[in-house]
């Protein structure tokens, strides 16, 4: 690619993020409450009731459905790819209608004792599950929030990583497709324990001991510790995440490292910004005279801008790269970017749908084109539609 086409796929999600950011400007912040109550409302006036949560046994259920079809201008086929948009993690089916998840949340907040589970089917649980690792379960776990521990909680189980400015879920980011660094940069998942405590009114830190990354099983000499911080203030909140322990292959003790810092600014109640930063260290190791020493490294950044145009529409734009030194994340050394910018409408009948185009690009041959082509570019169009399975819709 060169650099007038770079400069060009830079421009137009710039443009989006300028453009939002100019929109949220003219917007006039609501007025601080009152110090004293409001006299009580008219009965006209009264906010709806909040609708009661659907229920089984003690769980609260809802759930959603996530499809997509995604336009991939390179064509690749099955035989190339498996008809695949690269680097996408859970809308890479190319050029077909294609399910992304369907999920079903059963909740019960701890008081004291409380559980959540999350059942996935779909594009999705392909990649976050492999077989014989609780298939069909992104998240099962107990928890216990003493009441008189200060707001202390513990849960032990299989849960999602506390790591990237990301979910697994589409319809809870602002874009469709998932960043670079959240599909390469970091884990899903984890098993094993996570606490949490406030310390202060605005900061909440915690301590994981967990199975490495995205394992049930843990077979590489020890646990993986994580260390979590997360400070919200009125207009910026900052995520901190730190993870390091025995990561590699069985037997074998040598330590992946994974920083992760989020910093998310909300200006006012229609316009919020976020800067992403990844830095993941990993070193490989002898055993037995076999295997190798090499250290790899992978850094990413990412901002993102999203406006609330309307109660029902919204725009948002992402820029991103991401440098994979050794090639340990995408099995290429390179360097690669990504411009995405999203259109999204939200209807009455609890269904979300949203226009996203993207572009990616490579300093190497690293896109597939067509049934034996190679190119350092992919742009792709895609239109995911969810509907939202909840009494609140």
């Amino acid at each position: 690619m060169d650099l007038r086409s770079e400069i060009r796929s830079f421009v137009v999600v710039a443009a989006v993020c300028a453009a939002t950011a100019a929109a949220a400007q003219t917007q006039t912040p609501a007025p601080a409450p009152a110090p004293s109550p409001a006299p009580a409302a008219a009965p006209a006036d009264a906010a709806a009731p909040t609708p009661k949560p659907w229920r089984v046994g003690p769980f609260d259920v809802t759930g959603f459905v996530d499809g997509y079809y995604s336009f991939n201008d390179n064509h690749p086929t099955g035989a190339a790819n498996g008809e695949s948009n690269d680097l996408y993690n859970f809308n890479f089916n190319a050029n077909q209608p294609s399910l992304s998840a369907v999920k079903l949340t059963l909740n019960h907040d701890p008081a004291p004792v409380g559980a959540h589970f999350d059942f996935i089917y779909g594009d999705t649980n392909k990649l976050i599950n492999a077989k014989n690792q609780l298939e069909w379960v992104e998240q099962a776990y107990v928890s216990v929030k003493p009441p008189k521990a200060k707001g202390f909680e513990l849960d032990a189980g299989k849960f999602v990583t506390a790591a990237g400015a990301e979910t697994i879920e589409a319809k809870d980011n602002w874009n469709y497709s998932r960043s670079i660094l959240f599909a390469w940069a970091i884990p899903y998942w984890h098993m094993g324990l996570r606490s949490s405590m406030p310390v202060t009114k605005t900061e909440t830190v915690g301590v994981q001991l967990v199975n490495g990354w995205n394992n049930i099983i843990h077979d590489t000499g020890g646990v993986t510790v994580g260390f979590t911080s997360a400070l919200v203030e009125p207009k910026v909140t900052w995520n901190l995440n730190v993870y390091t322990g025995p990561s590699n292959t069985p037997g074998q003790n040598a330590y992946r490292n994974l920083f992760d810092n989020t910093l998310l600014f909300t200006p006012n109640s229609k316009f919020n910004w976020y800067v992403n930063f990844d830095f993941g260290a990993n070193r490989d190791s002898t055993s037995n005279g076999q295997g190798d020493s090499n250290k790899s490294y992978w850094t990413g950044l990412a901002a993102a801008a999203h406006e609330q145009v309307t109660p029902k529409m919204a725009l948002s734009g992402r820029l991103e790269f991401f440098d994979d030194q050794q090639g340990y994340a995408t099995g290429t050394v390179q360097t690669v970017k990504e411009a995405t910018a999203t259109y999204e409408y939200h209807w009455k009948v609890g269904l979300l749908s949203r226009a996203e185009f993207r572009h990616d690009w490579s300093d190497q041959q690293f896109f597939h084109r067509g049934a034996t082509g190679m190119t350092d570019g992919q742009t792709t169009l895609t239109i995911g539609l969810i509907a939202v399975i909840s009494p609140s819709r």
